[in-house]
């Protein structure tokens, strides 16, 4: 009897991670119960083309490796953090596939991401690779972002709308948090918040 393989849903978590947060965590969460995903790979990045003045890659693939320890069903992947010069999503996806073909991927993202996901480099590659999954927030205006998915499906993306509740935090809060002194416990893991005090991160511009 022919072998018939059984194909893998993996989740992919991308980001700067700068730093890893708790809503980082709760939308990977969401998305691997409500999809039932096998797994989600949590990828930072290296050389982002689109931030600048990011941490250096070392502390950040720390944080995120400390964040997701916890959960056996996260994984951290180094696919782009130790790749040299910029990193791509299309590029990820066809490495990713390349070595996996039996895997079905789900890029997890959020909504301002979805509205501006053509602008990416090579955005068609990366619809046909992936599905795309879009968190959408109970305050989004779901007229404009179906507006912007009905055209990216025209394109051939394909797209699942995962509600959940709003997350009010960001990495940007964070760091100012830190350079002011403010309690930021209640935004990042704990393991995050001891790495951050180790080692002295986000205290200066």
């Amino acid at each position: 009897m022919k072998d018939i393989s059984v194909i893998q849903k993996i989740g992919i978590m991308g980001g700067t991670f700068n730093p890893i947060h708790n809503g980082h965590i709760q939308l990977a969460k969401c998305a691997y119960e409500t999809l039932k995903l096998d797994k989600v790979l949590f990828m930072p990045s290296g050389n982002s083309y689109l931030k600048k003045n990011v941490l250096a890659t070392e502390h950040r693939v720390a944080m995120t490796k400390a964040a997701i320890a916890e959960y056996p069903c996260f994984e951290l992947s180094l696919e782009e953090a130790n790749r040299e010069g910029n990193t791509y999503t299309y590029d990820t996806l066809q490495r990713l596939t390349s070595a996996h073909p039996d895997a079905k991927y789900y890029f997890i993202l959020g909504a301002d991401s979805l509205l501006y996901i053509d602008k990416w480099v090579k955005p068609e590659v990366i619809f046909e690779l992936c599905t795309l999954v879009c968190a959408v927030r109970n305050d989004s205006d779901m007229s404009v972002l179906r507006r912007k998915g009905d055209e990216l499906e025209q394109k051939g993306a394909k797209i699942i709308y995962l509600n959940m509740d709003k997350i009010d935090i960001s990495s940007t809060a964070i760091r100012e948090g830190v350079r002011q002194g403010s309690d930021i416990s209640a935004m990042v893991p704990e393991t995050v918040l001891r790495y951050i005090k180790q080692e002295h991160l986000y205290e200066e511009d």
